[in-house]
């Protein structure tokens, strides 16, 4: 297919998945819930008020969600873990680094990433941060582990991956990818690091609350299920007392206990996102986000996210009075195009910035 043929493939179907808002630009902070998800967190309200709210089918749907996750991502269900947020799986991860650790993170990476490392200063675990592109160079051998972002929060910066798991292999560092900010608008391959995170409210367009770990079979065995509760056992429904509590023998074990209603919304995500090709919702994206930076004359580059300078925020608030609904980071007007988007937000931007 041809880029222009992908555009209007993936066009027609996000018609079907999403109801349109146009001008709406900020899948990067909050992506928009799909016509079924809407429905079934509806429906599930309905039900809880009137007492037809049954705990083992929302576990059911939380089960749903871990696999729709991991088909897109490339991995085994037995390898996702499941929570709320990012910072509370990687904190996880943090907390079963050995005293003494080196940890490289990126500079001006989202806090999450490297926030729960910092926080483990007091066992003498140290956090060294790096520009993005020095990230790969700065892995050595005293390096325990290194956490960044394979797209940036701010920018949309891709991550080298090549080079960074390449570094980390030779050095045996374990890696920590972030893939908040690329999965459900590109395709990713969670298998090629060790653990993987990723927050479903962006891009995946699922209720906040609703997060995913990968963890590759040799690395499960380093990681303490600090968070464990009845949901991480092996048998969910026969851990819910103690005293004793046999752990799941997958990244199961890692589960934090589902908030439920977001699962049933999660559930719904998945399968709407699973009749999308990420292959061509990745040129789609790009291709409108390239549009634009025609438009604005700026350069090329194979990312969705478009940031402009704006330290006085007259920019955004250009933006906002055209009825454009963007982000503004770091002294910057950020824009994330995706399915839903498509020429009409171009030359809505582009009109507006004039």
């Amino acid at each position: 297919m041809t880029a222009v043929t992908d555009r209007l493939v993936v066009s027609e179907r996000a018609s079907q998945i999403w109801s349109p808002v146009p001008g709406y630009l900020n899948a990067a902070t909050l992506g928009l819930p799909p016509r079924a998800v809407v429905a079934a967190m509806q429906d599930g309200l309905l039900q809880w008020q009137t007492g037809q709210a049954c705990p083992v089918r929302y576990g059911e749907l939380a089960e749903q969600a871990r696999r729709s996750y991991a088909e897109l991502v490339g991995v085994s269900t037995g390898t996702v873990a499941i929570g709320s947020q990012t910072s509370v799986l990687v904190g996880t991860v943090a907390a079963s680094v050995p005293d003494g650790a080196e940890i490289v993170c990126v500079t001006g990476d989202f806090t999450s990433v490297s926030g729960p490392f910092l926080a483990q200063r007091h066992r003498g675990v140290t956090v060294r941060h790096v520009p993005l592109a020095e990230l790969a160079s700065a892995i050595g051998p005293s390096t325990h582990l290194v956490a960044f972002s394979l797209a940036q929060s701010s920018t949309g910066e891709l991550a080298d991956v090549g080079a960074v798991v390449e570094a980390a292999a030779r050095h045996g560092v374990l890696t920590l990818c972030d893939v908040t900010q690329a999965a459900g608008w590109m395709p990713v391959d969670a298998s090629v690091f060790d653990i993987t995170v990723c927050s479903g409210y962006k891009w995946l367009c699922q209720p906040r609350g609703t997060a995913y770990l990968t963890v590759s079979p040799d690395t499960l065995g380093r990681i303490t299920p600090v968070n464990a509760g009845w949901y991480a056992g092996e048998s969910v429904w026969e851990s819910v007392y103690g005293p004793e509590l046999r752990l799941a023998q997958d990244a199961r074990r890692l589960d934090v206990s589902p908030a439920w209603l977001c699962w049933l919304g999660a559930a719904a995500a998945g399968e709407a996102l699973a009749a999308l090709d990420m292959a061509q919702v990745r040129d789609h994206d790009i291709g409108l986000a390239n549009g634009l930076r025609e438009r604005l004359g700026d350069d090329l580059c194979a990312r969705p996210v478009v940031t402009l300078d704006d330290p006085d925020g007259t920019r955004v608030a250009r933006l906002e009075e055209a009825g454009v609904r963007c982000a503004s980071r770091a002294g910057r007007v950020r824009l994330a195009f995706h399915a839903w988007n498509t020429t009409a937000d171009v030359d809505l931007v582009a009109d507006a910035l004039g």
